[in-house]
């Protein structure tokens, strides 16, 4: 199975594929890690979906972002709907499986600047990652976990979670950790055969800057979605 990952596209979908000269990578799932708007706009988010739904995948999957306040506000409700209407699956603490593989998601990240899907250190979080199934294979969260792939340009430390780390390494396990949230830290690096991957397609400069990053993983038969 090919799995497409992008990030952070902040509302600079259409500018994505121009960048890439029309040409989307190939595969067969897309997951977009959050921050798809750059303020929660319900038109931004609308045009989106409608991107979304035009490319070229059999499976598409959304989690929210901190940006992403439509999901949170009044809007949320047709924002979900819509998705329904254009098959995209969309994860919220919750999983997906397709062709034997298992798909979980949650937007969830440290508190910044009282955004979207923000909790603070410790145990509220700790509980959100505790949702996570031990036997998720692709897992999908808006921020990194602590010390992998998430320095921030500013302050040179590392800003993710340290419980969300620890029970990736210690219960979870899967074979790949999808993300976005800190752009500077665009790419993929393995550790303990995880691949870790932050697909933030923009930079620090909100411009359009990093392709799209796929990963292949095995699957079992055909690519059925099983909720």
């Amino acid at each position: 199975m090919k799995i497409v990952c992008i990030a952070d596209t902040h509302g600079r979908h259409k500018k994505l594929k121009k960048m890439l000269r029309g040409q989307m990578p190939e595969g067969d799932v897309i997951i977009c890690a959050g921050d798809v708007t750059p303020s929660g706009e319900i038109e931004m988010m609308m045009s989106f979906i409608n991107w979304l739904d035009k490319q070229p995948y059999q499976f598409k999957i959304l989690i929210a972002g901190n940006h992403d306040k439509c999901f949170e506000n009044i809007d949320a409700c047709l924002v979900r709907d819509e998705l329904v209407k254009r098959n995209i699956i969309y994860l919220e603490d919750k999983g997906v499986t397709i062709g034997g593989i298992k798909f979980y998601g949650s937007p969830w990240q440290p508190e910044f600047c009282n955004w979207s899907f923000n909790l603070p250190r410790g145990e509220d979080l700790l509980e959100k990652w505790k949702y996570i199934p031990s036997n998720t294979d692709v897992l999908i969260t808006h921020g990194p976990p602590h010390g992998i792939l998430d320095v921030s340009i500013y302050d040179k430390i590392n800003v993710g979670c340290e419980d969300l780390r620890d029970e990736i390494f210690n219960r979870i396990k899967p074979k790949v950790h999808v993300f976005g949230h800190i752009h500077f830290e665009y790419g993929i690096e393995e550790r303990e055969g995880i691949k870790f991957v932050n697909a933030s397609v923009l930079n620090e400069d909100y411009i359009i800057q990093n392709k799209p990053i796929v990963v292949e993983i095995e699957h079992e038969g055909d690519l059925v979605l099983q909720i």
